[in-house]
């Protein structure tokens, strides 16, 4: 992981897999910097109707490339996506879980954070209550 990259919580990023190890790195992070033209920042769990998607789009993720070390993904996986991929899925209507600890910021450069909270795996759907206090306590 590059030091000091934040997810788009503004926490700092957290791993997004390790089965298959993910990244542009291939760290198990979705970092990224100045080689990454694609801009893999976006953390995802991959469902079969987006591998397909990905497939119609030519950017094929569930066969097995071993001459890149790459197993090919299953619905379940953990992976960090190319951020203008997930935006065009979203567009389309089936976009991939994102995991928001493990999302770059970078990502938010491309795709709007309301879009990637609406897919979020790792918060609750309400976010309404986060941060208020208990009933009949001062703030």
């Amino acid at each position: 992981m590059v030091p000091g990259e934040r997810n788009v919580l503004g926490g700092v990023l957290e791993p997004c897999g390790t089965d298959p190890v993910t990244g542009f790195f291939r760290d198990g992070h979705c970092s990224t910097g100045p080689e990454d033209r694609g801009s893999h920042t976006v953390c995802t769990v991959v469902s079969a109707e987006f591998l397909e998607m990905q497939r119609r789009l030519g950017n094929d993720l569930a066969t097995p490339r071993p001459e890149y070390g790459f197993p090919g993904l299953a619905p379940g996986d953990r992976w960090c996506v190319v951020a203008v991929r997930w935006l065009q899925a979203y567009q389309a209507g089936v976009p991939a879980g994102v995991v928001l600890a493990a999302t770059n910021a970078r990502a938010l450069e491309i795709v709007p954070l309301e879009a990637l909270r609406s897919q979020a795996v790792d918060v609750p759907d309400d976010l309404s209550g986060l941060g208020e206090q208990p009933p009949g306590q001062a703030g």
